[in-house]
C-alpha cells in the first residue's frame, strides 16, 4: 500500500500543535496535491521536494501525490513540512524504512540541493515532542534551540540523505548540543551618582515586580537608571527562561540559545505602533510586551507615544496575557512584563526645575500630562520625581552609588520571603491575596483611608499602595507593614496626586 504517515509540528501562537502528515500515492498522472489549510509557503513546498528528492539520488514517483497535512482546520504555513512531506513520499514509495518514522518529529525547510535550512518555532516543538515521548529531528541551525527542551532527545541533519540514512540503519545522527552559556555584563547601579529616591524606588519596584514612572526634566538620568533595573532582578528560573525563550522563538525574530537565561530588556522607540507593541498580523506573532515576559519593557518618552498605543498595555498589566484575534484565527501570548517608563514634566521639560527655565502655562502642562490616560497611570505602582543633579555630584571623583550586586542581595531575599509566603511577587498579588497578606493596623488603615480620600484614588490604587508597602516591609524583614512602610508607598503616587490637584483646580 502506497501509504506512509510522518509526525510533524505546527506554529500557534508559543504552542506547537501536532501535525501529521500522510501521504498517499496513487494511479493517475503525476501530479502531486498538498491539502489541510496549506498557505503559500507550504504549497511552494513541491517544487523544493521535487528537486531535493532528484538531488539526494532517490527517484521521484512518477504517480499521483496526495499529501493531507491533518487536522485539516489547521492552518499550516512555513518550510517546516519540507522534510516531513518528503519523507513521507520516500516512504509511501518504499525507498526508505516506513515503520522507523513512528518514533521521531521532524521539522526543517529544504534546499533545492536536498540541505536542510533553520525555522523558526524548534522550541516550543521540542518541549511538546519531550512530552508526547518522540524524538525530535531538526537542522543544524536549530540544534541549540531544540537541545533547550532537557527531556527531548533531539537530532540535526545537514541533508535529505542523512536523514534517510538514518532511518534505513545505516548512519547515525549528531546529537543536538547547546550552545555555551554567555550572560551580558549588565550595567550597573554604582555608575548613578546621587539619585538617592529613585535608586531606592528601582530597589523596590525590583523587590515585588512593580511598574515605575520616572519623571524629570532632560538629562537628569531616566534612561540611565531604567538601564539598571535589570541587574538588579533575580536570576529567571529555568521555567521562566523556557517560557520567555519560546516567545523568542516563535517571533521571528530569532533566538539566542546561548543568552536564553537572561532576562529580556526591550526598548520600542516612541513611534512604534500598538501592533508592533501587542503583537498581530495576518498569521500572528508576539510584540514588544510578550518580548517582554518575565523582563523589562522601558517606554521612553511615554507622552509622546501614540494613546492608542499606550490603552493596548492596560489589560496586559492586569491580566499578564494578550489575546490577538484576527478573522482566520486567534493567538495567546503571555505578557508579564515590568513598565519602566520615562517622561518629562511639560512640553520644554524644565517645570519645576530650580532654574526656572519653563515657560509651559498651566493649560500646556495639563494637556500634556493628559496624554497619559489615568486608567493607564492607575496601574503604575511607582510614580518617582527625579531631579537635576548639582555639578558637583557628577564630577569623576564623586562618590559611586553602591552597586548592582549588593541591592540584587537584598532584592533576592525579599523576593525569596514573597515566593515563600504566597508563591508570587507582591505585584501579582490578588485583590483576596492582597487583604489577606497586606493588613495593616488600625491607626494605619485610618491613614490610608485619609489618603484615598483625600488624593480622590481610586480602589486599585489603594491595592496596589497596600501591595508597595507589603514589599518595602519585606525589604526589611517585617512581618508586618508599619506606618514608615505605609507612608512611603503612599508618597510614590505623586504624579496622581499632581494630576488630580490641577483638575481641581
Amino acid at each position: 500500500m502506497g501509504l506512509a504517515l510522518v509526525h510533524s509540528r505546527a506554529r500557534a501562537g508559543v504552542s506547537a500543535p501536532p501535525v501529521r502528515v500522510e501521504v498517499h500515492l496513487s494511479g493517475g498522472l503525476p501530479r502531486i496535491n498538498l491539502v489541510g489549510l496549506p498557505e503559500a509557503a507550504v504549497r511552494e513546498s513541491r517544487d523544493r521536494i521535487f528537486a531535493a528528492i532528484l538531488c539526494a539520488q532517490f527517484e521521484f514517483p512518477a504517480r499521483r501525490i496526495t499529501v493531507n497535512l491533518a487536522p485539516a482546520d489547521l492552518p499550516k504555513d512555513g518550510g517546516r513540512f519540507d522534510l516531513p512531506i518528503a519523507l513521507g513520499i520516500l516512504a509511501a514509495s518504499g525507498q526508505i524504512d516506513r515503520n522507523a518514522l513512528g518514533e521521531y518529529e521532524f521539522l526543517g525547510e529544504l534546499g533545492l540541493t536536498g540541505e536542510l535550512r533553520a525555522v523558526d518555532g524548534v522550541l516550543p516543538a521540542a518541549l511538546a515532542a519531550a512530552k508526547a515521548g518522540r524524538k525530535l529531528i531538526v537542522p543544524p541551525g536549530n540544534g541549540p534551540e531544540a537541545a533547550l527542551a532537557r527531556d527531548v532527545e533531539a537530532y540535526t541533519a545537514r541533508t535529505l540523505l542523512e536523514v534517510c540514512a538514518m532511518l534505513n540503519g545505516s548512519k547515525a545522527l549528531v546529537p543536538a548540543e547547546a550552545a555555551p552559556p554567555q550572560l551580558s555584563v549588565l550595567p550597573d547601579m554604582a555608575d548613578v551618582r546621587g539619585q538617592a529616591q529613585a535608586r531606592r524606588a528601582l530597589e523596590v519596584a525590583a523587590a515585588g515586580n512593580h511598574h515605575i514612572l520616572l519623571v524629570g526634566t532632560p538629562g537628569c538620568g531616566k534612561t540611565l537608571l531604567a538601564s539598571r533595573l535589570p541587574g538588579l532582578l533575580p536570576e529567571a528560573s529555568e521555567a521562566e527562561a523556557l517560557e520567555t525563550a519560546a516567545i523568542a522563538s516563535v517571533s521571528g525574530r530569532g533566538l539566542d540559545p546561548s543568552r536564553w537565561r537572561q532576562r529580556p530588556y526591550r526598548s520600542p522607540h516612541h513611534t512604534a505602533s500598538a501592533v508592533a507593541l501587542v503583537g498581530g498580523g495576518a498569521d500572528p506573532r508576539p510584540g514588544e510586551i510578550s518580548l517582554s515576559h518575565n523582563g523589562v519593557l522601558f517606554l521612553d518618552e511615554l507622552p509622546e507615544w501614540d494613546r492608542r498605543a499606550l490603552e493596548v498595555l492596560r489589560e496586559p498589566l492586569e491580566s499578564g496575557t494578550v489575546t490577538v484575534s484576527r478573522a482566520a484565527r486567534s493567538s495567546e501570548f503571555p505578557a508579564r512584563f515590568q513598565l519602566v517608563a520615562a517622561m518629562n514634566p511639560c512640553p520644554c521639560g524644565w517645570a519645576g526645575d530650580p532654574c526656572g527655565r519653563c515657560r509651559c502655562n498651566p493649560e500646556a502642562i495639563r494637556r500634556y500630562r493628559a496624554r497619559i490616560s489615568g486608567p493607564l497611570l492607575d496601574r503604575i505602582d511607582l510614580h518617582v520625581e527625579v531631579p537635576r543633579l548639582p555639578p558637583q555630584e557628577l564630577r569623576p571623583d564623586a562618590a559611586a552609588g553602591e552597586s548592582s550586586a549588593d541591592i540584587r542581595a537584598r532584592v533576592e531575599r525579599a523576593r525569596m520571603v514573597q515566593l515563600a509566603r504566597a508563591g508570587k511577587t507582591n505585584a501579582q498579588l490578588g485583590q483576596s491575596e492582597t487583604m489577606q497578606w497586606c493588613r495593616l493596623r488600625e491607626k494605619d488603615q485610618a491613614l490610608l483611608e485619609r489618603a484615598i480620600e483625600r488624593l480622590q484614588l481610586s480602589a486599585r490604587s489603594m491595592h496596589r499602595i497596600l501591595r508597595v508597602a507589603r514589599t518595602i516591609a519585606d525589604l526589611v524583614g517585617s512581618d508586618t507593614i508599619d506606618t514608615a512602610h505605609l507612608t512611603e508607598a503612599i508618597g510614590y503616587r505623586k504624579l496622581e496626586r499632581g494630576e488630580r490637584t490641577q483638575r481641581a483646580a
